[in-house]
């Protein structure tokens, strides 16, 4: 068994730690925040200025890894979350009744809540958890390295005391520090593949009356205009975020922080206007987020891991736009494998290298090549292009079949190019296509003049 320090305590160093844990490794997790979720969700969710987190009051939808991985490694977790008002979504549920069942379909589950409640939940569990200590409050200042080729880090440092481990995870996000003290240390420098991603967003949310309309009928949760995407996201305990996505680059983004403004600007889409107009109550005023990367980490390069004793996870390994809500499914899995894994980890960190650049740098690869189509067709407000793309789009709303590809794609059980790249979807999309012979792709958004017809001048 190994000793194991986790330095950072969000849902991927929240998660390491349990999981570590609870298969006998001691470990010790440092957060530099000295606050924890709790069981006020509403408090801790709009009244918690967290600046080193901007993601937190971001509206998440969890992804299958997240429910697939909790409920085979801490399925009290997994009832503790849906206890605390998380809501299980099928995408066939769209259909009302569900297709026949095909092996792997119980997989195709979103997470309907807010990241606060994954964090209590997580947070519960790690306080309980005697083979974890956690240590709030308590930021880590370095690390301590032994010479070698490679080095091997031996611990981390917080003030003057030090903390030996056989494994130090750095969970610490993707501001970390660790690249450069690595550097500083004499290594050679991490692998770093980074991609700014020039697109904004903006949120508010709101929550259902209780004695109020509940149903918004069956809308799609998403909308577009050539120049912005909305989209709507049903959470836990009554609440909802309402979200737009813009240009970094559009003039109008500064006025959307004004609620009249964005809920008007909201109203001009069909999937947000539909919950809008259930009247439901504003509880947050309008959160904005921009300045994101798309960046890989790797502490590994073609001679081999930079540093052993040292390994990475969630965002400081791999941070991606959230506009396919990635994060916490990515970081959960990564959590997974390193406790499962953890001695050999400890010893050789090769393998787990391996994995990451086949598990998980698929994905990135995709957010990279979707933001940089997203990003040009904002800011330059063109329409889509591509007619079998965009018919295989709006099929999936319309055939199960091309409905379970898109979702394995979106719960990151296939690559795009596997699960739409079969004669099926194929003979579906094609079916598809000539039962609507005048179909073209177009917005359902409104156009730009209706769009600046509500920003003030």
């Amino acid at each position: 068994m190994a000793r194991v320090a986790v330095i950072g305590g969000g849902i991927s160093g929240l998660g390491t730690a349990l999981m570590l844990g609870r298969r006998g490794h001691t470990v010790t997790l440092f957060e530099q925040g000295a606050r924890q979720a709790g069981e006020d969700l509403d408090r801790d969710f709009f009244h918690w200025d967290r600046p080193r987190v901007p993601q937190a009051i971001q509206p998440h939808s969890l992804l299958a890894p997240v429910r697939t991985v909790l409920r085979a490694e801490a399925p009290d977790v997994y009832a503790d979350l849906l206890a605390r008002g998380a809501r299980e979504y099928h995408e066939f549920d769209w259909f009302g009744e569900h297709p026949p069942h095909q092996a792997g379909d119980e997989d195709l589950v979103t997470l309907r809540t807010r990241r606060i409640v994954l964090e209590a939940a997580l947070t519960a569990a790690v306080r309980q958890e005697r083979t974890v200590d956690v240590r709030r409050g308590c930021r880590v200042t370095g690390l301590t390295v032994e010479d070698g080729r490679p080095a091997r880090v031996t611990g981390v440092q917080v003030g003057a005391e030090v903390h030996q481990g056989d494994l130090v995870v750095d969970a610490s996000g993707r501001r970390s520090p660790i690249p450069a003290w690595l550097i500083a240390a004499g290594c050679r420098p991490p692998v770093v593949d980074n991609h700014r991603a020039g697109i904004a967003y903006l949120c508010r949310w709101y929550r259902l009356r209780a004695d109020g309309p509940r149903d918004p009928g069956r809308v799609k949760t998403g909308s577009a205009a050539p120049f912005a995407l909305a989209g709507v996201f049903p959470s836990d305990n009554d609440t909802f975020a309402v979200s737009l996505v813009l240009s970094t680059d559009d003039p109008s983004r500064g006025a959307l922080t004004d609620p009249a403004v964005f809920e008007a600007v909201a109203r001009l889409f069909p999937a947000t206007a539909a919950w809008l107009d259930l009247a439901p109550e504003p509880q947050s005023a309008v959160s904005a987020m921009a300045g994101l990367d798309n960046r890989w980490t790797a502490l590994g390069d073609d001679d081999g891991p930079v540093v052993i004793g040292l390994v990475n996870a969630g965002d400081s390994l791999i941070h991606t736009n959230p506009t396919f809500g990635h994060g916490a499914a990515l970081g959960l899995l990564a959590a997974q494998h390193l406790a499962t894994h953890a001695d050999q980890i400890a010893a050789d960190p090769t393998s787990y290298h391996t994995w990451t650049a086949q598990a998980l740098r698929p994905w990135f690869d995709a957010q990279v090549k979707a933001d940089r189509t997203d990003e040009q067709r904002l800011a330059e407000s063109s329409a889509p292009t591509d007619r079998r793309a965009a018919a295989r789009a709006a099929c999936a709303f319309d055939d199960p079949v091309v409905m379970r590809a898109r979702a394995q794609v979106r719960h990151l059980l296939q690559t795009a190019d596997d699960a739409y790249g079969t004669d099926e979807v194929d003979r579906h999309v094609t079916a598809w296509l000539a039962a609507h012979p005048d179909f073209s792709p177009k917005h359902d958004g409104p156009t730009r003049d209706q769009w600046d017809a509500l920003i003030p001048s």
